[in-house]
């Protein structure tokens, strides 16, 4: 069920990413006017009105529509790779935020269910408690109340030990989104350089140095490090949360466990 959904997550992240480049490809450039004003009285008089026409449209474009002209100008090599970064970065996080949501339980609800199974039915009705609820913690106390038989030194054990295992899925991926993190800057940085190289090449063809072409290389070659940056900043962000839900779930899952074993002591101690 993980996979089906991160696969879902990433499909529909992918042919957003698709049709935003597609967009960004298929959108309409403006040609210039090339017609011929016969009278020279006219060109001051239409010089003025492309002016005011002109500013209008820089100030009506949308935020979309600049970032497709900037990822444009980037390059479909770096910039694919980067946006390729972030749709999976964002793939891995989106399944780990959806799991580590529905990892978190109330755990004083439960223990008092649990406690009051104890008292009504015994351990196989507090183990139906632990099978009908959601999340580790529930599966903790399960792993616990099976070797209850077996003492409470082996049930203490199992609490531990299946807590680590637990542990262990909370934390699962994460070390996928930190790769990401780390790679779209360094992409980023790596597209400016070769970008920068070629703009000395053009430099050299020419064989002179025109402001003009060393700002267009230079702006190309920065606009792979922006996005790079920005793929970094947004996946920082997820990292984040995910690692500060991890700690209060597992924080939650300690003082909880604690709390568990006092029941079962209670109840072996009421038992005798």
């Amino acid at each position: 069920m993980k996979k089906l959904a991160l696969i879902a997550i990433f499909g529909m992240l992918t042919i957003g990413a698709s049709s935003f480049v597609l967009m960004a490809q298929n959108q309409p450039t403006t040609s210039p006017d090339t017609s011929v004003v016969d009278t020279t009285k006219a060109r001051p008089a239409a010089a003025a009105i492309t002016t005011q026409q002109a500013a209008p449209v820089e100030e009506d474009k949308s935020m979309h529509q600049v970032v497709k002209e900037k990822f444009i100008e980037g390059g479909a090599g770096f910039m694919g790779i980067i946006a390729l970064c972030m749709i999976m970065g964002l793939a891995v996080a989106i399944e780990r935020i959806i799991y580590l949501t529905l990892a978190t339980t109330n755990s004083n609800k439960l223990l008092t269910q649990i406690e009051k199974a104890l008292e009504e039915g015994g351990i196989e009705k507090a183990q139906e408690v632990c099978r009908n609820t959601r999340g580790p913690l529930a599966g903790i106390f399960y792993q616990g109340l099976e070797r209850y038989g077996e003492g409470m030194d082996m049930a203490e054990k199992s609490v531990i030990s299946y807590g680590s295992v637990q542990m262990g899925l909370l934390e699962k991926g994460l070390s996928w989104i930190s790769l990401f993190i780390s790679i779209a800057p360094m992409l980023g940085f790596l597209g400016t350089v070769i970008g920068m190289v070629q703009a000395f090449d053009s430099i050299q063809q020419a064989g002179e140095i025109s402001p003009a072409l060393v700002a267009a290389g230079i702006k190309v070659a920065l606009l792979t490090t922006v996005f790079g940056l920005i793929v970094a900043l947004i996946l920082q962000v997820l990292y984040n949360y995910c690692l500060s839900k991890i700690d209060s779930i597992t924080n939650d899952m300690e003082e909880s466990s604690i709390s568990f074993m006092d029941i079962l002591i209670r109840y072996s101690v009421a038992k005798k």
